[in-house]
């Protein structure tokens, strides 16, 4: 009887054709004497991958292995299910939606990550979780923009979001130590999810476990009141939290909690800098890796974001008498109410009509005293971090069109003047954090060289990846290095052929194209070129062999110099390739334009004071 509640469980929920495998699974699971399949609702999910296969070819045949993985974690038992990779004789583990806190609801809204209530039975951790709240369009976009997989995943969100999903090779009957690397996802702390990166191919050709984890983002994540009614950087404690959970678990699933690299892009980069330079993530991890984005990116890391937390309280339409009353308020708002929030602060866009310098285009991390004890410059200077082997990298084009079109550049012309890039320029300051009085000499050092039009609508694109992107990440790098900490630098210049159809052939090196490589898209995906499949290996090789050993370096790569007082770097690409000082003269221009204007400014405020 079970056997026809099971299957009319699973009919309601899935397609024809799962709805043959979930018979024929059940069949088969039944004539076994498969007592697993007893112990929950979803028959596809509990390891019926295994049972048709066996079912299909008959039982002479043995499938290995024959039931599907559970692990045990401090909690209580997780149930994962085994993927084929094709060309790899052993299935993969994978656990998706493994829980690594409580559900940040209620009085947890706006208060650090609380440990997981433990659970009595078996999880069944086969399905994705939902993404962190965000505004599903965008989040939907930057899904299917980024992915490796090939399908693309219906965005689903919740407040209850503290999961991370486990890929391991291992045999988990076995004891495997295997290097572990845990990745951290982008979307500018507003949107993203863990899902969207499948560490499959990763894991299987590298043989090491991926952990790919989910944070509180936006108004959840970030809100911050300045003070102890909700000092912020919910997102980041949410990021430490799931790397402590990965100290206690991840034994169990073959992994080695002695070797944990952290790695992410964008936001996800910065994440990484940030735990890099937090006290509270010391000996949570032992190297890290920065795909463009670090604590320098601008917009991301603040002081204090009080003017933010004002303007949110406004349209929540709360008081703004105190903190706590603030606080209170919001805390009672319905998830809803908070995405409404959210939309009405236009977050990821600029005003290029109004007055640009009222908007709040990001929710930034903040100087906490705790998670962040001071500015990233200072702590950076005063080499009081975590000095972990650390890999920096760039893309060629790092504003070439991903994230001017997702934040509405007006640029659809495919031309500028000299006045018209001055303004956007203007324009683009709140997200720069550069002052407007250096954009006229910005501008004319950028697009001064050309007439023409085209040209220099593509050096303003450089300007604004330079500012964004590329002076940070070699500031960072070389601070890190003067620490006296092993440095490794990158840049990136591929065209992924999974690009969108929209994106012009011309962008080279696209904000998150490496992201293909690195997650062995070519292997998930139909279409690749075997020149796009050799870089993939190459990248994931490098990136693995850096998780191993602290340093990217093996047989059969080109050698990747290490970055140094020399400053060599590795470009990465249709030729791979060493070479010498990144961004060099960039770096220079801008630290020379930006330290003018302050003293600049603080004459003009000693004068005033006099």
């Amino acid at each position: 009887m079970w056997l026809f509640a099971l299957v009319l469980v699973s009919l309601a929920t899935s397609t024809v054709w799962e709805q043959v495998w979930v018979i024929l699974s059940a069949l088969a699971a039944h004539f076994e004497g498969d007592a697993a399949l007893s112990s929950t609702s979803k028959g596809e999910q509990l390891g019926g991958r295994e049972a048709r296969h066996h079912f299909l070819r008959g039982t002479l045949e043995p499938w290995h292995p024959s039931s599907p993985p559970v692990v045990d974690t401090a909690q209580g038992k997780v149930l994962g299910k085994h993927v084929s990779l094709e060309g790899f004789a052993q299935p993969m583990a994978v656990f998706l939606g493994v829980p690594f806190a409580k559900p940040p609801l209620g009085s947890l809204r706006f208060a650090p990550p609380q440990p997981a209530d433990p659970w009595p039975f078996v999880k069944n951790t086969t399905s994705y979780p939902p993404m962190c709240s965000q505004d599903t369009v965008a989040g939907q976009m930057l899904s299917d923009l980024f992915t490796n997989r090939k399908e693309n995943i219906s965005v689903q969100i919740s407040e209850d979001c503290l999961y991370l999903n486990i890929y391991t090779p291992a045999d988990l009957t076995k004891k495997s130590r295997l290097p572990v690397m845990v990745w951290i996802h982008g979307g500018g702390l507003m949107i993203g999810g863990a899902s969207t990166y499948d560490g499959l191919a990763l894991s299987a050709h590298e043989n090491v476990v991926v952990v790919t984890i989910q944070y509180r983002l936006g108004i959840w994540g970030f809100f911050s009141t300045g003070d102890e009614h909700s000092p912020g950087n919910w997102g980041h404690l949410d990021q430490v939290a799931a790397l402590r959970w990965v100290q206690e678990n991840i034994a169990n699933f073959g992994g080695d909690p002695g070797s944990v690299t952290i790695f992410g892009e964008s936001a996800g980069g910065e994440s990484v800098s940030v735990l890099v330079l937090s006290p509270l993530a010391k000996n949570l991890f032992h190297r890290a890796i920065s795909e463009s984005g670090v604590a320098f990116t601008a917009g991301l890391v603040q002081k204090d974001s009080k003017a933010a937390a004002q303007q949110i309280a406004v349209f929540a339409g709360c008081k703004t008498a105190t903190s706590a009353v603030i606080v209170h308020c919001l805390r009672q708002k319905t998830e809803d109410e908070l995405l409404e929030t959210s939309v009405k602060m236009k977050f990821l866009s600029l005003d290029f009509r109004g007055d640009s310098r009222e908007s709040h285009p990001f929710l930034p991390a903040v100087v906490d005293g705790v998670l962040l004890p001071k500015m990233p410059e200072e702590i950076l200077a005063e080499k009081t971090f975590n000095t972990v082997p650390y890999i920096i990298g760039i893309n060629k084009q790092e504003f070439g069109w991903v994230i001017p079109m997702m934040m509405g550049y007006p640029l659809s012309e495919g031309k500028l003047d000299q006045k018209t890039a001055t303004s956007l320029l203007q324009k683009s300051c709140p997200i720069l954090n550069i002052p407007e009085e250096v954009t006229p000499v910005a501008t004319e050092k950028y697009l001064g060289g050309t007439e023409d039009p085209v040209k220099k609508k593509d050096l303003f694109l450089d300007l604004i990846g330079d500012v964004m992107f590329g002076v940070p990440s070699v500031t960072v790098a070389r601070l890190h290095r003067d620490a006296g900490a092993s440095t490794f630098m990158y840049e990136f210049q591929y065209r992924p052929s999974f690009s969108s159809v929209m994106k012009p052939k011309t962008v080279i090196g696209d904000h998150g194209d490496e992201i293909f490589s690195v997650f062995g898209a070519p292997f998930l995906k139909e279409g690749a070129s075997e020149e796009e499949i050799k870089l993939s290996k190459m990248v994931m090789k490098f990136w693995a062999n850096f998780a191993r050993n602290g340093n990217p370096n093996g047989e059969g790569l080109p050698h990747w110099p290490a970055y140094d007082q020399k400053e060599g770097y590795l470009q990465i690409g249709v030729t791979t390739q060493a070479a010498q000082k990144l961004k060099d003269k960039e770096v220079a221009f801008w630290t020379e334009l930006l330290a003018k204007e302050a003293a600049e400014k603080q004459q003009q405020t000693e004068h005033v004071e006099l």
